[in-house]
Protein backbone atom coordinates (compact mmCIF):
# COMPACT_ATOMS: atom_id res chain seq x y z
CA UNK A 1 0.00 0.00 0.00
CA UNK A 2 2.54 2.29 0.74
CA UNK A 3 4.70 1.53 -2.49
CA UNK A 4 1.94 2.07 -4.20
CA UNK A 5 1.01 5.90 -2.82
CA UNK A 6 5.12 6.54 -3.09
CA UNK A 7 4.39 5.97 -6.97
CA UNK A 8 1.81 8.11 -7.31
CA UNK A 9 3.45 11.08 -5.43
CA UNK A 10 5.88 10.52 -7.92
CA UNK A 11 3.97 10.47 -11.03
CA UNK A 12 2.31 13.91 -9.50
CA UNK A 13 6.23 15.16 -9.13
CA UNK A 14 7.08 14.69 -12.71
CA UNK A 15 4.28 15.64 -13.95
CA UNK A 16 4.18 19.10 -12.18
CA UNK A 17 8.69 19.48 -13.04
CA UNK A 18 7.58 18.75 -17.08
CA UNK A 19 4.40 20.44 -17.31
CA UNK A 20 6.07 24.15 -18.31
CA UNK A 21 8.42 22.26 -21.21
CA UNK A 22 5.49 20.45 -22.70
CA UNK A 23 2.80 21.37 -25.41
CA UNK A 24 -0.06 19.42 -25.80
CA UNK A 25 -1.56 19.31 -28.90
CA UNK A 26 -5.27 20.92 -28.84
CA UNK A 27 -3.95 23.13 -25.50
CA UNK A 28 -1.81 26.25 -25.35
CA UNK A 29 0.88 26.37 -23.22
CA UNK A 30 -0.47 29.81 -21.85
CA UNK A 31 -3.20 27.69 -20.26
CA UNK A 32 -2.22 26.36 -17.12
CA UNK A 33 -5.51 25.89 -15.45
CA UNK A 34 -7.07 22.40 -15.92
CA UNK A 35 -9.93 21.49 -17.25
CA UNK A 36 -12.72 20.14 -15.23
CA UNK A 37 -15.24 17.76 -16.36
CA UNK A 38 -17.74 16.02 -13.68
CA UNK A 39 -20.17 13.04 -15.09
CA UNK A 40 -22.82 12.65 -12.86
CA UNK A 41 -25.31 10.09 -13.76
CA UNK A 42 -28.26 9.09 -12.55
CA UNK A 43 -29.42 5.61 -10.09
CA UNK A 44 -26.29 4.15 -10.99
CA UNK A 45 -25.64 1.40 -8.83
CA UNK A 46 -22.98 0.47 -6.60
CA UNK A 47 -22.71 -3.28 -8.53
CA UNK A 48 -23.97 -1.93 -11.85
CA UNK A 49 -20.40 -1.81 -13.72
CA UNK A 50 -18.18 -4.52 -15.15
CA UNK A 51 -15.34 -2.75 -13.25
CA UNK A 52 -17.29 -3.17 -10.14
CA UNK A 53 -18.48 -6.92 -9.98
CA UNK A 54 -21.14 -7.35 -12.52
CA UNK A 55 -21.04 -10.27 -14.41
CA UNK A 56 -23.86 -9.83 -16.97
CA UNK A 57 -23.23 -6.49 -18.52
CA UNK A 58 -20.18 -4.83 -20.08
CA UNK A 59 -19.00 -1.23 -19.40
CA UNK A 60 -15.90 -1.05 -21.39
CA UNK A 61 -15.31 2.67 -21.34
CA UNK A 62 -16.55 3.33 -17.47
CA UNK A 63 -14.41 0.23 -16.74
CA UNK A 64 -11.33 2.45 -18.42
CA UNK A 65 -11.53 4.79 -16.04
CA UNK A 66 -10.82 2.44 -13.33
CA UNK A 67 -7.69 1.62 -14.69
CA UNK A 68 -6.67 5.09 -16.34
CA UNK A 69 -7.19 6.72 -12.79
CA UNK A 70 -8.23 6.34 -8.85
CA UNK A 71 -10.89 4.39 -7.23
CA UNK A 72 -12.54 5.73 -4.70
CA UNK A 73 -14.16 3.14 -2.83
CA UNK A 74 -15.99 4.91 0.16
CA UNK A 75 -17.64 7.49 -1.95
CA UNK A 76 -21.35 8.33 -1.45
CA UNK A 77 -23.99 10.21 -2.41
CA UNK A 78 -25.29 12.80 -0.12
CA UNK A 79 -28.84 11.26 0.01
CA UNK A 80 -30.72 8.79 -1.69
CA UNK A 81 -32.13 10.51 -4.18
CA UNK A 82 -31.85 13.15 -7.05
CA UNK A 83 -31.99 16.77 -6.02
CA UNK A 84 -30.26 16.86 -2.50
CA UNK A 85 -27.43 15.06 -3.60
CA UNK A 86 -27.01 17.47 -6.91
CA UNK A 87 -27.29 20.47 -4.41
CA UNK A 88 -24.75 19.26 -2.56
CA UNK A 89 -22.31 18.46 -5.50
CA UNK A 90 -22.61 22.07 -6.05
CA UNK A 91 -22.25 23.99 -3.01
CA UNK A 92 -19.96 22.09 -0.92
CA UNK A 93 -22.85 21.78 1.41
CA UNK A 94 -25.17 19.18 3.38
CA UNK A 95 -28.50 19.45 1.30
CA UNK A 96 -30.23 20.80 4.12
CA UNK A 97 -27.86 23.30 4.89
CA UNK A 98 -28.64 25.12 1.51
CA UNK A 99 -32.49 23.96 1.65
CA UNK A 100 -33.17 21.06 -0.70
CA UNK A 101 -33.86 17.74 1.97
CA UNK A 102 -35.58 16.41 -0.72
CA UNK A 103 -36.58 16.17 -4.15
CA UNK A 104 -37.41 19.03 -5.76
CA UNK A 105 -40.56 18.62 -8.00
CA UNK A 106 -43.07 21.05 -10.22
CA UNK A 107 -45.82 20.65 -8.12
CA UNK A 108 -45.16 22.56 -5.24
CA UNK A 109 -47.68 20.34 -2.80
CA UNK A 110 -45.17 17.64 -3.60
CA UNK A 111 -41.52 19.41 -3.25
CA UNK A 112 -39.61 18.87 -0.84
CA UNK A 113 -36.77 21.56 -1.51
CA UNK A 114 -35.92 25.13 -2.65
CA UNK A 115 -32.64 26.12 -2.93
CA UNK A 116 -31.27 28.77 -1.04
CA UNK A 117 -31.07 32.03 -3.22
CA UNK A 118 -28.26 33.05 -1.07
CA UNK A 119 -26.27 29.68 -1.70
CA UNK A 120 -22.59 29.84 -3.35
CA UNK A 121 -22.81 27.32 -6.59
CA UNK A 122 -19.46 25.83 -7.96
CA UNK A 123 -19.68 28.28 -11.10
CA UNK A 124 -19.11 31.63 -8.74
CA UNK A 125 -15.51 30.80 -7.14
CA UNK A 126 -14.02 28.99 -11.09
CA UNK A 127 -16.04 31.74 -12.99
CA UNK A 128 -13.46 34.27 -10.71
CA UNK A 129 -10.29 32.14 -11.57
CA UNK A 130 -11.51 32.77 -15.87
CA UNK A 131 -13.25 29.38 -16.35
CA UNK A 132 -16.25 28.95 -18.48
CA UNK A 133 -18.74 27.22 -16.85
CA UNK A 134 -21.16 24.75 -18.36
CA UNK A 135 -24.42 22.02 -17.58
CA UNK A 136 -24.93 19.68 -19.86
CA UNK A 137 -27.80 17.49 -19.26
CA UNK A 138 -30.29 17.17 -16.14
CA UNK A 139 -30.46 20.46 -13.05
CA UNK A 140 -32.93 19.08 -10.86
CA UNK A 141 -33.12 22.26 -8.55
CA UNK A 142 -35.35 24.59 -9.67
CA UNK A 143 -37.47 25.88 -12.78
CA UNK A 144 -37.31 29.62 -12.62
CA UNK A 145 -35.56 32.29 -11.66
CA UNK A 146 -33.12 32.54 -9.09
CA UNK A 147 -33.20 28.75 -9.43
CA UNK A 148 -32.00 28.00 -13.27
CA UNK A 149 -28.21 27.15 -13.85
CA UNK A 150 -27.92 30.90 -15.67
CA UNK A 151 -28.96 32.31 -12.53
CA UNK A 152 -26.93 30.49 -10.58
CA UNK A 153 -23.96 31.26 -12.63
CA UNK A 154 -23.18 28.72 -15.12
CA UNK A 155 -22.27 30.68 -18.50
CA UNK A 156 -23.72 28.05 -20.32
CA UNK A 157 -26.60 25.91 -20.22
CA UNK A 158 -28.42 22.99 -22.47
CA UNK A 159 -30.55 20.41 -20.78
CA UNK A 160 -33.53 19.55 -18.78
CA UNK A 161 -34.49 21.49 -15.93
CA UNK A 162 -37.08 18.74 -14.36
CA UNK A 163 -36.58 15.14 -12.38
CA UNK A 164 -37.12 12.54 -14.25
CA UNK A 165 -38.28 12.20 -17.80
CA UNK A 166 -41.69 10.45 -18.63
CA UNK A 167 -39.95 9.42 -21.91
CA UNK A 168 -36.65 9.71 -22.79
CA UNK A 169 -37.52 10.53 -26.82
CA UNK A 170 -39.97 13.20 -25.74
CA UNK A 171 -38.37 14.54 -23.12
CA UNK A 172 -41.80 15.51 -20.43
CA UNK A 173 -42.22 15.67 -16.95
CA UNK A 174 -45.93 15.98 -16.26
CA UNK A 175 -46.86 16.87 -19.97
CA UNK A 176 -44.46 19.70 -19.45
CA UNK A 177 -40.92 20.26 -21.85
CA UNK A 178 -38.58 21.21 -19.47
CA UNK A 179 -35.74 20.81 -22.30
CA UNK A 180 -33.55 24.99 -21.76
CA UNK A 181 -30.84 25.98 -23.89
CA UNK A 182 -29.61 28.54 -21.28
CA UNK A 183 -33.11 30.32 -20.93
CA UNK A 184 -34.98 29.24 -24.27
CA UNK A 185 -37.36 26.54 -24.61
CA UNK A 186 -36.36 23.98 -27.14
CA UNK A 187 -37.64 20.63 -28.69
CA UNK A 188 -34.88 18.45 -29.55
CA UNK A 189 -35.59 15.15 -31.59
CA UNK A 190 -33.37 11.88 -30.33
CA UNK A 191 -32.94 9.89 -27.61
CA UNK A 192 -31.89 11.71 -24.22
CA UNK A 193 -28.44 9.87 -23.77
CA UNK A 194 -27.41 10.86 -27.46
CA UNK A 195 -28.62 13.93 -27.19
CA UNK A 196 -26.46 15.36 -23.85
CA UNK A 197 -24.10 13.41 -25.43
CA UNK A 198 -23.78 15.08 -28.67
CA UNK A 199 -24.12 18.40 -27.30
CA UNK A 200 -21.19 17.98 -25.10
CA UNK A 201 -19.16 16.98 -27.82
CA UNK A 202 -20.24 20.74 -29.56
CA UNK A 203 -19.38 22.06 -26.50
CA UNK A 204 -15.81 20.46 -26.04
CA UNK A 205 -15.04 20.89 -29.52
CA UNK A 206 -15.77 24.82 -29.15
CA UNK A 207 -13.38 24.68 -25.51
CA UNK A 208 -10.51 23.00 -27.67
CA UNK A 209 -10.44 26.38 -29.84
CA UNK A 210 -9.92 28.61 -26.82
CA UNK A 211 -7.51 28.60 -24.19
CA UNK A 212 -9.89 29.86 -21.41
CA UNK A 213 -10.44 26.72 -19.01
CA UNK A 214 -13.55 25.36 -18.34
CA UNK A 215 -15.96 23.36 -16.14
CA UNK A 216 -18.12 21.07 -17.87
CA UNK A 217 -20.86 19.66 -15.44
CA UNK A 218 -22.45 16.71 -17.47
CA UNK A 219 -25.47 15.30 -15.68
CA UNK A 220 -27.21 12.43 -17.21
CA UNK A 221 -30.68 11.00 -16.83
CA UNK A 222 -29.88 7.31 -17.51
CA UNK A 223 -29.73 5.19 -15.76
CA UNK A 224 -32.68 6.51 -14.01
CA UNK A 225 -36.12 4.95 -14.54
CA UNK A 226 -38.05 4.70 -17.06
CA UNK A 227 -35.92 2.50 -18.12
CA UNK A 228 -35.61 3.27 -22.08
CA UNK A 229 -32.77 1.28 -23.98
CA UNK A 230 -32.69 2.16 -27.84
CA UNK A 231 -34.13 -1.43 -29.67
CA UNK A 232 -30.54 -2.23 -30.91
CA UNK A 233 -28.69 -2.24 -27.65
CA UNK A 234 -31.60 -4.37 -26.15
CA UNK A 235 -31.35 -6.88 -28.90
CA UNK A 236 -27.96 -7.20 -28.61
CA UNK A 237 -28.64 -8.27 -24.54
CA UNK A 238 -31.34 -10.21 -25.25
CA UNK A 239 -29.01 -12.42 -27.80
CA UNK A 240 -26.05 -12.59 -25.39
CA UNK A 241 -28.34 -13.70 -22.45
CA UNK A 242 -31.20 -14.83 -23.41
CA UNK A 243 -31.75 -16.12 -19.49
CA UNK A 244 -32.34 -12.34 -18.01
CA UNK A 245 -35.79 -11.53 -16.90
CA UNK A 246 -37.08 -8.76 -19.26
CA UNK A 247 -36.01 -6.05 -16.09
CA UNK A 248 -32.95 -6.38 -15.93
CA UNK A 249 -32.39 -7.13 -19.51
CA UNK A 250 -33.38 -4.08 -20.17
CA UNK A 251 -31.50 -1.88 -17.44
CA UNK A 252 -28.44 -4.24 -19.13
CA UNK A 253 -28.83 -2.86 -22.33
CA UNK A 254 -29.56 0.92 -20.91
CA UNK A 255 -26.19 0.68 -19.10
CA UNK A 256 -24.56 -0.20 -22.15
CA UNK A 257 -26.02 2.52 -24.30
CA UNK A 258 -25.00 4.96 -21.23
CA UNK A 259 -21.61 3.36 -21.40
CA UNK A 260 -21.55 3.75 -25.23
CA UNK A 261 -21.59 7.48 -25.08
CA UNK A 262 -19.39 7.61 -22.08
CA UNK A 263 -16.72 6.42 -24.09
CA UNK A 264 -17.90 8.59 -27.28
CA UNK A 265 -16.55 11.96 -24.81
CA UNK A 266 -13.29 9.99 -23.27
CA UNK A 267 -12.34 9.45 -27.46
CA UNK A 268 -12.81 13.04 -28.12
CA UNK A 269 -11.02 14.22 -25.30
CA UNK A 270 -7.63 12.25 -26.11
CA UNK A 271 -8.21 12.90 -29.69
CA UNK A 272 -8.56 16.50 -29.58
CA UNK A 273 -5.32 16.61 -27.16
CA UNK A 274 -8.05 18.16 -24.13
CA UNK A 275 -7.22 15.08 -22.04
CA UNK A 276 -4.09 16.28 -21.36
CA UNK A 277 -4.96 19.06 -19.15
CA UNK A 278 -8.49 18.14 -17.89
CA UNK A 279 -9.22 16.25 -14.57
CA UNK A 280 -12.54 13.69 -14.90
CA UNK A 281 -14.95 12.68 -12.45
CA UNK A 282 -17.41 10.00 -12.85
CA UNK A 283 -20.00 8.93 -10.48
CA UNK A 284 -23.90 8.55 -9.40
CA UNK A 285 -26.27 10.61 -7.42
CA UNK A 286 -28.11 7.58 -5.59
CA UNK A 287 -28.21 3.61 -5.12
CA UNK A 288 -29.59 2.04 -7.81
CA UNK A 289 -33.64 1.11 -7.94
CA UNK A 290 -34.03 -2.41 -6.76
CA UNK A 291 -37.64 -2.63 -7.69
CA UNK A 292 -36.30 -2.11 -11.83
CA UNK A 293 -33.45 -5.17 -11.11
CA UNK A 294 -30.72 -2.39 -10.95
CA UNK A 295 -28.04 -3.89 -8.71
CA UNK A 296 -25.71 -2.63 -6.23
CA UNK A 297 -23.70 -5.21 -5.79
CA UNK A 298 -23.29 -6.98 -2.67
CA UNK A 299 -24.74 -3.80 -0.67
CA UNK A 300 -27.88 -3.99 1.28
CA UNK A 301 -30.72 -1.63 0.09
CA UNK A 302 -31.34 0.40 -2.77
CA UNK A 303 -32.37 3.76 -4.00
CA UNK A 304 -34.07 5.68 -0.81
CA UNK A 305 -33.03 3.50 1.28
CA UNK A 306 -30.01 4.41 4.21
CA UNK A 307 -28.34 1.51 3.83
CA UNK A 308 -24.97 1.17 2.05
CA UNK A 309 -26.84 0.20 -1.11
CA UNK A 310 -28.84 3.44 -1.25
CA UNK A 311 -25.58 5.89 -0.83
CA UNK A 312 -22.59 4.57 -1.73
CA UNK A 313 -21.94 4.75 -5.46
CA UNK A 314 -19.44 4.26 -7.94
CA UNK A 315 -16.50 7.10 -7.95
CA UNK A 316 -13.46 7.41 -10.34
CA UNK A 317 -11.20 10.22 -10.68
CA UNK A 318 -8.63 10.15 -14.21
CA UNK A 319 -6.16 13.52 -14.33
CA UNK A 320 -3.65 11.91 -16.97
CA UNK A 321 -0.04 12.77 -15.70
CA UNK A 322 -1.14 13.62 -12.27
CA UNK A 323 -3.66 11.29 -10.57
CA UNK A 324 -1.52 7.66 -11.13
CA UNK A 325 -3.43 4.78 -13.00
CA UNK A 326 -5.30 1.82 -11.37
CA UNK A 327 -4.80 3.93 -7.55
CA UNK A 328 -7.40 3.48 -5.28
CA UNK A 329 -8.37 5.68 -2.20
CA UNK A 330 -10.44 4.39 0.96
CA UNK A 331 -11.07 7.71 2.60
CA UNK A 332 -14.74 8.33 3.55
CA UNK A 333 -15.27 11.02 0.53
CA UNK A 334 -19.32 12.65 -0.37
CA UNK A 335 -19.83 14.78 -3.07
CA UNK A 336 -20.31 18.00 -1.05
CA UNK A 337 -16.23 17.36 -1.29
CA UNK A 338 -16.06 17.29 -4.49
CA UNK A 339 -16.80 21.41 -4.57
CA UNK A 340 -13.61 22.09 -2.86
CA UNK A 341 -11.42 19.56 -4.27
CA UNK A 342 -12.84 21.69 -7.84
CA UNK A 343 -12.09 24.65 -6.20
CA UNK A 344 -8.20 24.02 -5.26
CA UNK A 345 -7.78 21.99 -8.20
CA UNK A 346 -8.65 25.80 -9.57
CA UNK A 347 -6.14 27.23 -7.66
CA UNK A 348 -9.31 29.32 -6.73
CA UNK A 349 -10.25 30.41 -3.01
CA UNK A 350 -13.13 29.72 -1.31
CA UNK A 351 -15.32 33.07 -0.39
CA UNK A 352 -18.17 30.79 1.55
CA UNK A 353 -18.09 28.52 4.13
CA UNK A 354 -18.85 24.78 3.30
CA UNK A 355 -18.89 21.48 4.60
CA UNK A 356 -17.05 19.12 2.38
CA UNK A 357 -13.48 18.81 2.68
CA UNK A 358 -10.87 18.83 -0.73
CA UNK A 359 -9.08 15.23 -1.07
CA UNK A 360 -6.43 16.70 -3.60
CA UNK A 361 -4.16 15.01 -1.71
CA UNK A 362 -5.81 11.94 -2.20
CA UNK A 363 -5.18 11.87 -5.85
CA UNK A 364 -2.13 13.36 -5.37
CA UNK A 365 -0.91 10.26 -3.68
CA UNK A 366 -0.69 11.57 -0.62
CA UNK A 367 -1.32 9.49 2.92
CA UNK A 368 -3.71 11.17 5.81
CA UNK A 369 -4.69 10.10 8.41
CA UNK A 370 -8.54 9.43 8.61
CA UNK A 371 -10.38 12.66 9.14
CA UNK A 372 -12.39 11.35 11.96
CA UNK A 373 -15.35 13.82 10.79
CA UNK A 374 -19.15 13.28 11.76
CA UNK A 375 -21.22 12.87 8.03
CA UNK A 376 -24.66 12.98 7.84
CA UNK A 377 -27.26 12.07 5.27
CA UNK A 378 -31.00 13.34 4.83
CA UNK A 379 -33.95 12.70 2.75
CA UNK A 380 -37.35 14.48 3.35
CA UNK A 381 -40.65 13.17 1.79
CA UNK A 382 -44.16 13.06 1.19
CA UNK A 383 -46.12 10.69 -0.11
CA UNK A 384 -45.83 7.67 2.27
CA UNK A 385 -43.94 9.72 4.47
CA UNK A 386 -46.12 12.80 4.91
CA UNK A 387 -43.84 15.44 4.56
CA UNK A 388 -41.12 14.03 7.31
CA UNK A 389 -37.29 13.58 6.62
CA UNK A 390 -35.17 10.53 7.81
CA UNK A 391 -31.38 10.48 8.03
CA UNK A 392 -27.92 8.52 8.77
CA UNK A 393 -24.60 9.64 10.51
CA UNK A 394 -21.46 8.34 10.58
CA UNK A 395 -18.00 8.92 12.21
CA UNK A 396 -15.23 6.39 11.34
CA UNK A 397 -16.46 2.78 11.05
CA UNK A 398 -19.50 3.42 12.61
CA UNK A 399 -22.68 4.24 11.34
CA UNK A 400 -26.52 5.05 12.76
CA UNK A 401 -29.75 4.97 9.73
CA UNK A 402 -33.43 4.91 9.62
CA UNK A 403 -34.74 4.19 6.26
CA UNK A 404 -37.99 6.35 7.35
CA UNK A 405 -39.23 8.67 9.40
CA UNK A 406 -41.12 5.87 11.36
CA UNK A 407 -38.55 2.82 11.95
CA UNK A 408 -36.47 3.08 15.00
CA UNK A 409 -32.56 3.58 15.00
CA UNK A 410 -30.21 1.02 13.30
CA UNK A 411 -26.55 1.16 14.73
CA UNK A 412 -23.73 -0.70 12.59
CA UNK A 413 -19.70 -1.04 12.11
CA UNK A 414 -19.87 -0.74 8.38
CA UNK A 415 -16.02 -1.49 8.58
CA UNK A 416 -16.56 -5.19 9.97
CA UNK A 417 -20.04 -5.34 8.77
CA UNK A 418 -20.17 -4.09 5.44
CA UNK A 419 -23.21 -5.40 4.34
CA UNK A 420 -24.90 -4.02 7.60
CA UNK A 421 -26.52 -7.47 8.68
CA UNK A 422 -25.72 -7.46 12.20
CA UNK A 423 -26.85 -4.22 13.77
CA UNK A 424 -24.62 -3.48 17.27
CA UNK A 425 -26.46 -2.93 20.75
CA UNK A 426 -27.14 1.15 21.51
CA UNK A 427 -27.32 0.04 24.96
CA UNK A 428 -24.66 1.73 27.04
CA UNK A 429 -22.49 2.81 23.33
CA UNK A 430 -20.95 5.69 23.74
CA UNK A 431 -20.24 6.06 20.20
CA UNK A 432 -24.18 5.47 19.45
CA UNK A 433 -24.91 8.62 21.98
CA UNK A 434 -22.28 10.54 20.67
CA UNK A 435 -23.57 9.83 17.33
CA UNK A 436 -27.56 10.83 18.09
CA UNK A 437 -26.14 13.77 19.94
CA UNK A 438 -24.15 15.31 16.66
CA UNK A 439 -27.32 13.98 14.41
CA UNK A 440 -29.89 16.36 17.09
CA UNK A 441 -27.56 18.77 16.54
CA UNK A 442 -27.32 18.54 12.81
CA UNK A 443 -31.06 18.62 12.80
CA UNK A 444 -31.51 21.91 15.46
CA UNK A 445 -28.73 23.66 12.72
CA UNK A 446 -30.60 22.70 9.59
CA UNK A 447 -34.04 23.41 10.81
CA UNK A 448 -33.23 27.18 10.68
CA UNK A 449 -32.57 26.46 7.09
CA UNK A 450 -36.26 27.15 4.89
CA UNK A 451 -36.54 24.53 2.28
CA UNK A 452 -39.92 26.09 0.73
CA UNK A 453 -40.30 29.52 -1.73
CA UNK A 454 -40.30 32.47 0.92
CA UNK A 455 -44.00 33.80 0.43
CA UNK A 456 -44.03 37.70 -0.17
CA UNK A 457 -46.91 40.21 0.48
Amino acid sequence: MKLKHHLACLVWIMAVINLSGQKNSGLSESQASPNILCIMVDDLGFGDLSCQGATDLRTPHIDQLAKQGMRMTQFYANSTVCSPSRASLLTGRYPDMVGVPGVIRQFENNSWGYLDPSAILIPEPLNRKGYHTAIIGKWHLGFEAPNTPNDRGFDYFKGFLGDMMDDYWAHLRGGVNWMRFNRDLIDPEGHATNLFTDWTLEYLEERAEDNQPFFLYLAYNAPHFPIQPPDEFLARVKERQPGLSEKRAKNVAFIEHLDHHVGRIMEYLDKSGLMDNTLVVFTSDNGGALSYEQSNGPLRGGKQDMYEGGIRVPAFVVWKGKVAPESSSDRLTLLMDLFPTFAEVAGTELSSSIDGDSFLPELKGEIRPPSGRTVFWVRREGQVYGGQAYYAARRGDYKILQNTPYESIQFFNVGKDPYEQNPLETVESEIYQSLRSALQEHIQETGRIPWQKQLTD
